[in-house]
């Protein structure tokens, strides 16, 4: 494999806009960008090279087919159908298990042997569906997660308390999607945390403002797609994140989607919960001890997530 050779299957809004911020951020030495609309991933490919006189280090980007993907280190799904107004993510179920069943095939007769991202909604679902149908290793299939959700946390609660998002670290844990949720009793400001910070009275936020931060954070995608149709940027961000934490071997610790066997009290399901990314995938999955009302909330999360994975036919 080539470690930093990168493949991206999908050149819609959420594939370009991990792919330009790939370049913008030096991410990668070699990119190729697959879809069914080659002429598309063509174009995409030239207009990205056009940029790479402003780019921070030399890359190869180019259109390419399956046969690619064999000596590349990682795979990005991002293909599938796009959330429309008024859905939901899990409305996208069905018919992004199709497309997902086509990659997955010809993916495997490649060769390749890396990681794969999975970015597809519903993306918990996806993940283990790509895991399940691949036969790959559980640790070198892993989903987006609320990796994007946590940021879209840290920001708010850097806006509201003035403080450098950089600076916050809090998790939405769960699926992403309606049933996530917010690990208070781990968030932190710098190193004080979030409920101490809420509990005086000079604070800019307060406990009952809580409730309503996580709920923006919640909805926020759909006042997003309500705006401008889909959400594409901070996605594109967040893999993007997540692809330096593999290449660059980090150990960071993200939610991304990871595989539980045995963790939280919960088995054979990909759900978002803090994990330890490096050059393997997920090197770990982080058990929190979350608290009554969190550990009642994951698990109900946890529950919808195999509900649904019972209806498919994988």
């Amino acid at each position: 494999m080539k470690k930093n050779k990168v493949v991206i299957v999908g050149t819609g809004m959420v594939g370009m806009s991990y792919a330009y911020s790939m370049v913008n951020q030096g991410t990668c030495e070699e990119l190729v960008l697959i879809d069914l609309d080659k002429k598309r991933a063509e174009g995409e490919a030239i207009d990205l090279n056009h940029g790479l006189s402003f780019a921070p280090r030399k890359m190869n980007i180019y259109a390419g087919d399956y046969s690619d993907c064999k000596d590349a280190y990682l795979i990005c799904i991002t293909a599938g159908a796009i959330q429309l107004e008024g859905k939901t993510r899990l409305d996208l179920l069905h018919k992004n298990t199709k497309i997902m069943k086509s990659i997955v095939n010809e993916i495997k007769k490649s060769g390749f042997d890396g990681i794969i991202l999975v970015a597809a909604n519903p993306v918990d679902i996806m993940t283990y569906v790509c895991w399940k149908l691949s036969g790959y290793d559980k640790s070198k299939v892993i989903g987006s997660g609320t990796t994007l959700d946590s940021a879209r946390l840290m920001y708010t609660l850097g806006e509201r308390l003035d403080v450098n998002p950089k600076d916050i670290n809090a998790y939405v844990i769960g699926e992403h999607g309606d049933s996530q949720f917010v690990a208070w009793s781990y968030a932190l400001c710098g190193v004080q945390p979030i409920y101490q910070i809420a509990s005086r009275k000079d604070s800019k936020i307060r406990f009952e403002d809580l409730e309503k931060i996580e709920d923006e954070v919640r909805n926020i995608a759909y006042k997003i797609i309500e705006c401008k149709k889909s959400t594409y940027y901070g996605i594109g961000m967040a893999l993007t994140r997540i692809t330096k934490a593999i290449l660059e071997n980090e150990n960071s610790v993200l939610t991304v989607s990871s595989y539980l066997n045995g963790e939280y009290g919960h088995d054979d399901v990909y759900i978002a919960v803090p994990s330890i990314v490096n050059e393997n995938g997920v090197r770990e999955v982080i058990h929190l001890p979350l608290d009554n009302e969190e550990k009642e909330k994951l698990d109900k999360s946890v529950e919808i997530m195999k509900e649904n994975i019972n209806k498919l036919d994988i």
